[in-house]
């Protein structure tokens, strides 16, 4: 979330649900579509619809607590929309607000993460859907969103066990994408095009952060 002021697209792969839906519009005489636009659109074909197990995660560590679905949009990623980037964010308030705030369906946005201050980490989107984190369609559609408790003009607040386990989460994503860890590709909300937001703020400490990435990406899960 944190506090307001005044690239390329990752790939996009084409699923073979999409290619059947292709298909089947183009033998029906549709107009056709963009490869990218099918494979966005395959959920919504009637009978279509990837398997999902409520309260599944998908990074071991965490615990599931549902976002309202006015907060986030069903998708199929990275078959629709190529996942290339985590941004870090900090929820400017408490753990638990941040969780009331992203199961509230009129504050319109939620991050797929929280990470607490004592290394604890919720999952409330799935990694597979786009979370509206970013203030930025494209970024939402390409990334996986952090969030981290605590305030952005208190560096007590960003204590070592938040950054460890901030830090196994992201490595576990980066795998999981083949997303470089590089400042490229994990960035800070303020980084993000067109954002009104400061965080994670000066005292965020980007390169210990990048360290423990790159430390953990080398370590077995």
């Amino acid at each position: 979330m944190g506090e307001r002021k005044a690239s390329k697209d990752g790939d996009r792969k084409v699923g073979r649900r999409a290619l059947l839906i292709g298909g089947t519009v183009a033998a029906a005489g549709s107009a056709v579509l963009a490869r990218d636009e099918l494979a966005r659109l395959w959920w919504r074909a009637p009978g279509v619809e990837k398997p999902r197990k409520e309260g599944e995660v998908d990074y071991a560590g965490a615990r599931w607590v549902a976002a309202s679905d006015a907060n986030w949009r069903r998708a199929d990623r990275p078959d629709d929309y190529g996942i290339d980037m985590v941004v870090v964010h900090v929820t400017q308030g408490s753990f638990d607000s941040a969780v009331k705030a992203f199961q509230d369906p009129g504050h319109r946005a939620a991050a797929h993460y929280i990470v607490r201050q004592d290394g604890h980490v919720t999952q409330m989107i799935r990694e597979l859907d786009v979370a509206y984190h970013a203030g930025n369609r494209d970024y939402n559609e390409r990334s996986v969103g952090i969030e981290h408790e605590g305030f952005v003009d208190r560096p007590q607040d960003l204590t070592d066990e938040m950054y460890e386990a901030s830090a196994r989460l992201t490595a576990r994503i980066c795998a999981r994408y083949e997303i470089p860890v590089d400042r490229e590709h994990i960035i800070g909300h303020v980084e993000v095009p067109g954002t009104d937001h400061t965080d994670p703020g000066r005292h965020w400490d980007w390169e210990k952060y990048m360290r423990l990435v790159r430390r953990a990406r080398t370590t077995p899960a």
